[in-house]
Formats: structure tokens, C-alpha cells, sequence
């Protein structure tokens, strides 16, 4: 690739990317290998196809390339060019090769990548079929037929399995929207509760306080009323205290007659 940047960076592009095909036209046969399931082998054959007419576009450009390049070049560069090109054309051959052996392998229609994908595809079923007989022609077609219902079958428990898992989930969803909305109503019921108890721990601290209050006048009433109780006991002469409603006053001190005498 060095030698061909020194000729034509063109070159060395082509030849980066041809190369790179072949790598992956590589890598994808030895997985076709080791896929069992008709369907997927076919998919697989189909994108091996594609990458190999990708491969013959590029081997076409490069040989254009060569050819306006060759006025300029000497005998050797233009002989090495020209064996660079077989190389390609041979390895591509190699795997279109190989893409037949499978693709028969499939029974699938063959595609002759040079010759296009419409050029000669026609004329071989033509001749497949002209060495047919009927009796082979009906057998190939009922199995045919019967690798699309199977295919039909498939794709059927494929949407069915789709749809079973999707009406799981909707079902999930739904369970799990009515549990959010049980929860959002606890929670609702919650802070009703704890505003009405906040409510109710406020007015109670309200009539505690004018509770305590009342008890402590009553307190001071009862012993003011102890205290002149006490003072009039004590001193019933004193005349500054005045009696007390419902408290009967002092008994006099009577001297009895015989004593007089």
C-alpha cells in the first residue's frame, strides 16, 4: 500500500477498501459456518453478496485508474498494477466460488456476480427448470410452499409471543398506576389527619393554659379567704377586717348573773 501511495493516493484508497471487504467477506463465511437456521444462512449469504459487488465496483474503479495512470507510469509499476489487479479479481473469484457452494447448498437462486444479478439469473432457472420433470417441479413447490407456512408459523408465534408480552405489561402498568393512586389517597388522608391533630394539640394547649390559670386564682382566693379566717380566730376584736359573708361572727364573752352577785 506504500508503493501504491507513491503512485496514486487514489490507489491506496481503493486498494484500503477492497481490502477491507475482503476481511469482512472473510469473517462472514466462517460465521455462515456456524449458522444452523436456513433463514439466517440466507440473510447471511445476501450480505456476503452485497459486500462482493461492492468489491467488483471498487476492482472496476481501480482498474480505471490504472488505465489513466499508465501513459505516466513505467513498464514495471504498470505490471505490477496489472498483477495487483489479478490478485483482487482471483480472490473475489475465490469467494463468489464460495457463495455458490452455499447457496446450492440452500437451494437458493445463484447469482453470477460479474454478470450482473439480472444478466444471467434468468437464463439459469430457465435451464434448472427445462431439467425438471413435472413430478419435480409439483415436489419442489410443495416444499417451498411448506417452508412459507412454516415461515407463516413462525412469524405468527412471533407476534403472538409480542402481543402476550405487551398485554403482561400494559396489565403491570395498570396495577402499578392504581398502587400509585392508593398511595397518593393514603398519603392525601395522612395530612388531613396530621393537620387536624396539629389543630387539636393547639386548642387543647389553649385550655390548659386557661385551666392553669383558673386554678392558680383559685388558689390565691381560697387562701386569702384562709388567712382572714385565721386573723378573725385569732383576733375577734379587730375591727379593721370586716366579716366575711355566710361566716358567722364571734361569740360574745357573757358574764353569768350569779357571778355578778
Amino acid at each position: 500500500m506504500d508503493t501504491l501511495s507513491s503512485i496514486s493516493e487514489e490507489l491506496a484508497d481503493i486498494e484500503g477498501q477492497i481490502n477491507d471487504i475482503f476481511r469482512a467477506l472473510s469473517n462472514g463465511f466462517q460465521k455462515l459456518e456456524k449458522i444452523k437456521d436456513s433463514n439466517r444462512r440466507s440473510r447471511q449469504l445476501e450480505e456476503l453478496t452485497d459486500k462482493m459487488r461492492e468489491c467488483k465496483r471498487l476492482i472496476k474503479d481501480f482498474d480505471r485508474e490504472v488505465k489513466d495512470l499508465e501513459g505516466g507510469n513505467n513498464a514495471n509499476t504498470n505490471k505490477m498494477l496489472s498483477e495487483k489487479k489479478q490478485s483482487m479479481i482471483k480472490e473475489l473469484n475465490s469467494y463468489v466460488a464460495l457463495k455458490k457452494q452455499h447457496a446450492s447448498t440452500l437451494d437458493n437462486k445463484r447469482i453470477d456476480l460479474f454478470d450482473g444479478p439480472g444478466e444471467s439469473y434468468g437464463e439459469e432457472n430457465v435451464l434448472l427448470a427445462s431439467n425438471m420433470t413435472n413430478q419435480q417441479l409439483i415436489d419442489n413447490g410443495n416444499r417451498m410452499m411448506d417452508e412459507t407456512d412454516e415461515a407463516i408459523e413462525r412469524s405468527k408465534k412471533v407476534v403472538q409471543e409480542t402481543v402476550n408480552v405487551g398485554t403482561e405489561t400494559a396489565a403491570a402498568l395498570k396495577a402499578q398506576t392504581d398502587q400509585m393512586s392508593r398511595i397518593v389517597n393514603e398519603l392525601d388522608s395522612i395530612h388531613f389527619s396530621l393537620k387536624k391533630a396539629s389543630k387539636l394539640v393547639k386548642e387543647l394547649g389553649r385550655q390548659v393554659a386557661t385551666d392553669k390559670c383558673i386554678m392558680a386564682l383559685l388558689f390565691i382566693i381560697v387562701i386569702g379567704v384562709i388567712a382572714i379566717i385565721i386573723v378573725k380566730l385569732v383576733n375577734p376584736n379587730n375591727k379593721d377586717i370586716r366579716d366575711i359573708p355566710g361566716l358567722a361572727p364571734p361569740v360574745q364573752s357573757r358574764k353569768l348573773l350569779w357571778n355578778s352577785g
